[in-house]
């Protein structure tokens, strides 16, 4: 299933919603790039206001070839030359000129220091091609130089009005059923980031077959508070330690919830053998930090918990996966409760049998249970004087009943 953010990405600038001054200069900067002082435009502002969509749109207005590369790919400064060095010198193919897009820059500052910002910085210098940045945070200190270097447009949170209307036209042209009001309530919600708006809508009409205020009312009122699939999808889909690392600030879930949801979710995310495998070499560690949390009172390795969590999982993968995932809560929490319940039962039955035998509760259960239970199930006739004298509840009497195979 193709995700609803792909499926209607703006294809020009008059589909962006609410950037129309940023993409007038932005298309002046790309239009007349061979006269501008500034060798590079940064698009910054919190995801899903359309920086990358914008950059896209002016490429396509102009017919150029879009040449786009994320910055957490980047390993070093010999990676960066190694990618991004031959596009910004080479001719297009199709003898049309070219836009260089670097999304995500952040990402780059994020990892350790190994060159990277300054080898793009004299990339940046000597491209023969107009260079689009975008970035969440643009104002780390390792992006000083190259913010001096670059055309500064902020992108900011789209307005509630603008994103129903796009709700509303999605909603026309996939046929989903909605109620305006809904579709209004969810625009709110999402906090002027249109793609979580979009993808909130997706996962909605998914599991409701259409918005209605009772749909959306389950879907849980956020007021910006990030539930835990938007959480998710930050980890799974970004390649920025920045915005990674963040994923879990406004949450309620707790720790153990978080694990069993990444623990859930992961395989569905990671299709590579070897994404899965960092990222679950990531889990095991904060499970590590976890358990000594547990053991010594060491509070302060919450601190790498979260981060193993969140922006470990996150650069695990090697890219993001294109494809919609649908989200869902683990079934492991019910079946150790349910295992539990059985458990509490067995213990109960084992405990009056230590009393009526004058034996510890351990050997009841590991010694008089089983034959009792064989004995209890001979005869049917006999099984209410037995629950009598025992003292047993009828929960425990259907235990006994149910389990006479497994304790043979």
């Amino acid at each position: 299933m193709k995700l609803l953010t792909d499926k209607h990405a703006p294809k020009k600038p008059s589909e962006i919603t609410g950037q129309g001054d940023n993409l007038a200069l932005l298309h002046a900067f790309v239009s007349t790039y061979g006269r501008q002082k500034k060798k590079a435009a940064m698009l910054f502002g919190p995801s899903g206001t359309g920086k990358t969509s914008a950059a896209y749109a002016v490429g396509r207005q102009l017919n150029l070839e879009i040449v786009e590369v994320n910055a957490s790919d980047f390993r070093n400064a010999e990676g960066i030359n190694t990618i991004l060095g031959g596009a910004m010198k080479q001719q297009s193919l199709f003898s049309r000129g070219k836009l260089i897009l670097v999304d995500e820059i952040d990402g780059l500052a994020g990892h350790q220091d190994r060159g990277g910002v300054q080898a793009l910085v004299k990339l940046v210098e000597k491209s023969a091609f107009p260079v689009i940045l975008t970035a969440t945070n643009p104002y780390d200190h390792k992006l000083s130089t190259l913010r001096s270097k670059s055309m500064m447009l902020e992108f900011k949170r789209i307005e509630a009005n603008s994103l129903l209307l796009i709700l509303k036209k999605i909603c026309a042209q996939e046929n989903i059923p909605c109620e305006e009001h809904a579709l209004a309530t969810l625009a709110r919600r999402a906090g002027g980031d249109a793609r979580a708006a979009i993808n909130n809508l997706q996962v909605v009409s998914l599991i409701a077959g259409g918005v209605t205020k009772e749909s959306v009312e389950e879907f849980a009122d956020r007021d910006r508070t990030e539930s835990i699939i938007t959480a998710l999808q930050k980890i799974f889909k970004t390649g920025s330690v920045e915005i990674a690392l963040s994923a879990f600030n406004t949450i309620e879930e707790d720790v153990d919830e978080r694990f069993l949801w990444l623990d859930e979710n992961l395989p569905k995310e990671y299709t590579k053998a070897e994404d899965l495998a960092r990222a679950y070499d990531a889990l095991s560690k904060a499970d590590v930090f976890s358990r000594r949390i547990r053991r010594w009172q060491h509070y302060r390795f919450l601190v790498y918990v979260n981060a193993l969590l969140s922006g470990g999982v996150a650069v695990a993968k090697d890219g993001k996966n294109p494809h919609f995932v649908e989200y869902k809560p683990t079934g492991r929490i019910l079946k150790l409760w349910w295992a539990n319940q059985k458990s509490l039962r067995k213990k109960a039955i084992a405990k009056k049998l230590a009393l009526a035998t004058h034996t510890s509760q351990r050997s009841a259960l590991q010694g008089t249970l089983p034959y009792f239970t064989i004995l209890f199930n001979k005869s049917k006739e006999m099984q209410p004087q037995l629950a009598e004298e025992f003292g047993l509840e009828e929960e425990e009497v259907e235990w006994l009943q149910k389990n006479a195979s497994v304790c043979h």
